[in-house]
């Protein structure tokens, strides 16, 4: 969705020693030193450090990733305006902190008007025009909704109140989510970085394929335990799917997999990664800032869910085994014990100090990072055999600063331009209007309620990228659901989950279309299989609402664990049945005992 901002075969020509790759290895390098100096080295005014924030991010996405001359020219001119803005916001902060919001004349008002345009634009060029066309709309209400006659409209607020709240205040573009942005999802995405340029990639393929190769349907067993583990750090379904695809997808046709069904199991496995902790697509960062909730919480909540998914999957493959001879890796592609052993250590030791300096140590989530972000680049002067090579070494620390650069800066251009929806209607009173239309079509009905939240999200999730959809959706759906009883947390696990729907979910399936294209195969017949194989991600939210004592593994691990396994086991009936029996009968009283165990 949107596009991508440059090719890997272009990615390493700009890590070629060139004046033009430098500046930008440089420019990345840069991102990654002020982004780990904010957690080392202390406080910074959040109005001086969420717009460098914004102004680090904005070559990559209006420069780097342009694809034309003119695009080329037209991003420097849009990238210097609004680096410019950034800028003065910054070092006006003191100031501009005593006007409460309010721009106090015409050269604000030029500066506030320009810093929303660029905002716009940035997140048009990085992911299409679905969501800066619903801050344009949201902008639209806030500036005319007044005119719009019964309770959705509103009495109105001064130009200047309303720009300056969403331009140079601590609402607005440089909000609460922005402020995740820049103090938390920026490190993680700076580990994933880190480990992705080294080693740890083949660890995960070689362990994956030591505990799963052998089984039926290994080849795509290894699949789904590479893109758990590549998702918790991606974070990306479109990503994993390009990583861990180039090397599952290939084996599995190989072995006589049907098509539709490699690209589905790839697609669907790496869907799983944006639910996967510590990561999720940054959805855990915004999930802590939204509901106040600690990360270590909001990471063991999700924990449970997510292994239900996969496991879900795993036994999707089981059934479609039923089918079609899924034979296991072949015994030339395993790698050898020792090999397992070593490349398993370039990602467990970073996950470790990761765990131990949250869990043991007390450290905040992002100061573990750092650690672990440390020991990550001191593995990257070695490879699977223990050996040292300067140039590898420099290509990998090269690569680190692009790709942290360039992820760090997408992140940022679609969370600022998701902050001006939630700028508008917290100004607007917009959401508590749409929480009382909720509450009005469901009759004050919880399931009904979370029936439309649903659809919204499933609707909204296949404009937008994940992390936007669940932000909007959350924020006018959420204060709904948590009347009618839900807890928070609750509430926010179910709307991230269905916002995520639409990766597999036609008519726009991000990581199926690039899986479909990657083997050659119609995305429509690879939507339905992937949709049958991840049934788990259209009933585990709801699992979730029946279920809430599945989401208190850190409180109550004991039932937490009872939970999972009455889950578990409904959903493995579903899944079972719904694949694997061809006669209606079986396969409907199958798929019926599961979903009462599931709900009941």
């Amino acid at each position: 969705m949107g596009g991508e901002l440059k090719t890997a075969a272009t990615t390493k020509q700009l890590q070629d020693s060139n004046p033009v790759s430098l500046i930008w290895i440089a420019l990345g390098a840069l991102s990654i030193f002020l982004h780990l100096g904010l957690i080392l080295y202390g406080l910074v005014p959040n109005l001086i450090a969420r717009p460098i924030h914004m102004a680090l991010a904005l070559p990559w996405v209006l420069v780097f990733a342009s694809s034309t001359g003119l695009s080329r020219v037209s991003g420097l001119l849009i990238c210097a305006v609004g680096i410019a803005a950034c800028l003065w916001v910054a070092a006006n902060q003191s100031v501009l902190g005593d006007q409460y919001g309010f721009l106090d004349n015409q050269f604000q008002m030029v500066i506030a008007i320009s810093l929303l345009l660029v905002v716009i634009e940035t997140a048009r060029r990085a992911i299409g025009w679905p969501l800066p066309l619903v801050a344009v709309i949201a902008l639209a209400y806030g500036l005319f909704g007044q005119y719009i006659p019964g309770e959705f409209g509103h009495s109105g607020t001064p130009l200047y109140s309303f720009l300056g709240t969403l331009t140079i205040a601590e609402g607005g573009i440089w909000g609460g989510i922005t402020g995740i942005s820049v103090g938390v999802v920026a490190v993680f995405v700076i580990f994933g970085a880190v480990l992705n340029a080294g080693e740890a990639g083949q660890g995960f393929m070689n362990v994956a394929i030591a505990t799963a190769g052998r089984l039926t349907g290994g080849a795509a067993k290894v699949s789904v335990i590479s893109s758990a583990l590549f998702g918790s750090i991606s974070g990306s379904a479109s990503a994993n799917v390009a990583s861990t695809g180039a090397m599952t997808l290939p084996a599995m046709v190989k072995l006589g997999y049907p098509k539709r069904l490699a690209a589905a199991v790839e697609a669907v496995a790496s869907s799983g990664g944006q639910i996967m902790p510590p990561l999720m697509g940054a959805g855990a960062f915004v999930m802590v800032e939204l509901t106040g909730v600690p990360y270590v919480q909001v990471m063991s909540a999700a924990f449970l869910p997510a292994v239900l998914f996969f496991l879900v999957v795993w036994v999707g493959i089981n059934a479609y085994a039923r089918h079609y001879e899924l034979s296991g890796v072949d015994d030339s592609a395993k790698p050898a014990i020792i090999d397992v052993i070593v490349t398993a250590c370039f990602f467990l030791l970073p996950f470790a100090l990761l765990l131990w300096g949250m869990f043991s140590a007390g450290y905040t989530p992002q100061y573990a990072a750092c650690i672990a972000i440390l020991t990550g680049c001191l593995l990257l002067l070695i490879d699977g055999k223990l050996s040292f090579d300067w140039h590898r070494t420099v290509a990998r620390f090269k690569s680190v600063c692009i790709n942290a650069g360039k992820q760090i800066a997408v992140i940022a251009s679609i969370i600022l331009c998701a902050s001006i929806v939630i700028g508008v209607l917290s100004i607007t009173g917009l959401g508590v209007k749409i929480t009382s239309l909720i509450l009005a079509g469901s009759q004050g009905m919880l399931w009904p309620s979370l029936l439309l939240t649903a659809l919204a999200c499933l609707v909204l999730g296949m404009e937008v990228p994940t992390t936007a959809a669940y932000v909007i959706c959350v924020s006018v759906a959420g204060p709904a659901l948590i009347q009618l009883g839900l807890d928070p947390l609750q509430t926010h696990l179910f709307v991230f989950w269905f916002a995520l729907l639409s990766t597999i979910t036609p008519p726009v399936c991000g990581a199926v279309y690039i899986a479909a294209g990657m083997v050659d195969e119609n995305w429509l017949k690879v939507a339905f299989t992937a949709m049958a194989l991840g049934v788990g991600l259209y009933l585990i939210p709801l699992g979730i609402i029946a279920n809430p004592m599945v989401i208190a593994l850190a409180e109550e691990p004991f039932w937490a664990l009872l939970t999972f396994v009455k889950i578990a086991i409904g959903l493995s009936a579903v899944s079972y049945g719904l694949i694997g029996y061809k006669n209606w009968a079986a396969k409907l009283s199958c798929i019926l005992i599961g979903m009462l165990i599931t709900f009941i």
